[in-house]
């Protein structure tokens, strides 16, 4: 084990600290941790609105469309969010007014995602006549967008700043309202920069990226090993790139899950048994035998944070079993983070391609029965494949075989981010320490 965590040390690291400290790269990343309190509270109201109880169910179904506004303004508006976090990071690498050009990042990325809908006819008690925005065009499965506008947006708004393409005002005018002036001239050139791309030329700028990173349909239509561990990567890719995965691979491969499922679910209802029933890669074949805890597997480095000797990872991992016991990983993704993360990429992407494997010929040698219900998505793995298999023992013990596997593959590479984190928590009391040893001797002089 130690060979191989120095391995990893000595080949993978001196690329990926490259890659980490990359000025862009770690404004990314910095932007989107900045949004982790809000995806933490956001999972919790999602815990709550899917308590596969019956009985809570119905007390909490006449509040529901109440409980869920802390989620759309949580997790549902991340992308506005990461934008406003990313620009503030790079501006501040490029030392410009930082609260400015997030203020124009973000209004930039308003303009590329959520052009205002125009409804002519209202329908009594549901909506007026008017103009509408979208909010779901904000949500997470816009990070992508949001991280290219907030990138674009600074680097247009340096290049004004250091050629002195700006509004000067005289010496004495309070800073506030110098700055205010500085960018006008840049402001109004992104606005309309933006405003020409995405409503003069209709360039969508999210759809457009989604486009390019959409695979190929007939590759993923299958029921083939092949079309399920391609699934699993380009899921598993597109988070570790910010990406939603499901937002991104939704649009093609759900309509072939739904199907699958509902084949599934009436050969069963016709007295098929579970073991002979048509479709292996369902939806809830990877829910509940995959993405244990989410995509990635990541609550196995949940357990893993919870007992690391960082203090933040510690921190982190407790905070995170609740989410990550339902399969909402977000604060894991954006908290540790995995995303720009080449060091937790590789076990992200890597053990869901392993366990799929292990299930798929777990599944068709009929030790493990096929898929026949559709549940909630925020359920205990281990129970709800027992439940989706005709209640089937072999399943759960198959969901808890691929968690302790995905601990063992996961464990080198949190030694490794551990490592890392502890250097820096190391560093930080350090230089805490010669501050106030500092202040002391300043103290003493006087």
């Amino acid at each position: 084990m130690n060979g191989f965590v120095g391995v990893i040390e000595q080949k993978i690291m001196p690329f990926a600290n490259k890659l980490g400290n990359q000025r862009h790269m770690v404004a990314i990343r910095k932007g989107i941790i900045a949004t982790m309190p809000l995806t933490i509270v956001g999972s919790f109201f999602t815990i709550l609105l899917n308590i596969p109880i019956e009985s809570v169910a119905a007390i909490i179904e006449p509040y529901r469309e109440v409980l869920d506004v802390p989620f759309r303004y949580t997790v549902g508006l991340l992308a506005l969010y990461a934008t406003f976090g990313i620009a503030t990071s790079l501006a501040r690498s490029y030392k410009l007014d930082t609260l400015t050009v997030s203020i124009v990042a973000t209004m930039a990325f308003l303009v590329t995602a959520a052009p205002p809908l125009r409804v002519f006819e209202g329908v009594e008690g549901v909506i007026d006549a008017g103009r509408y925005m979208n909010i779901a065009n904000l949500g997470s499965g816009s990070l992508f967008g949001s991280i290219v506008t907030a990138i674009l947006t600074v680097e247009i708004y340096r290049f004004f700043i250091e050629k002195k393409i700006t509004i000067k005002m005289p010496d004495g005018v309070p800073p506030e309202v110098s700055n205010s002036f500085t960018a006008l001239i840049p402001g109004a050139v992104i606005l309309v920069f933006f405003w020409v791309i995405r409503h003069m030329l209709g360039f969508d700028l999210n759809g457009f990226l989604s486009n390019l990173l959409m695979p190929l349909k007939g590759v993923l239509a299958g029921n083939s090993l092949f079309g399920g561990l391609l699934t699993v990567f380009l899921i598993c890719f597109f988070w570790v790139l910010g990406i939603h995965g499901p937002a991104i691979m939704g649009p093609v491969i759900r309509p072939f899950w739904d199907m699958s499922i509902a084949e599934n679910m009436e050969a069963f209802q016709a007295g098929t048994s579970a073991q002979n029933l048509p479709n292996i890669f369902t939806e809830q074949f990877l829910q509940w035998f995959i993405w244990i805890g989410g995509a990635g597997t990541t609550f196995a480095l949940v357990v893993l944070f919870m007992f690391s000797k960082s203090k933040y990872l510690k921190k982190l991992g407790q905070l995170s079993f609740l989410p990550g016991l339902f399969n909402i990983n977000e604060p894991m993704i954006f908290g540790a983070p995995i995303v720009m993360n080449p060091v937790l990429a590789i076990p992200f992407i890597g053990a869901p391609l392993i366990t799929t494997t292990i299930s798929y010929f777990a599944t068709i040698s009929g030790l493990v029965p096929r898929m026949a219900a559709r549940l909630g998505f925020a359920m205990p793995a281990p129970i709800a494949a027992w439940m989706s298999t005709d209640w089937s023992i072999m399943a759960a013990i198959l969901v808890i075989f691929n968690f302790v596997l995905t601990l063992g593959i996961y464990y080198p590479f949190f030694k490794v981010f551990e490592k890392q984190q502890l250097q820096k928590e190391a560093e930080e009391i350090a230089q805490e320490m010669a501050a106030e040893a500092s202040a002391a001797t300043i103290v003493e002089a006087k």
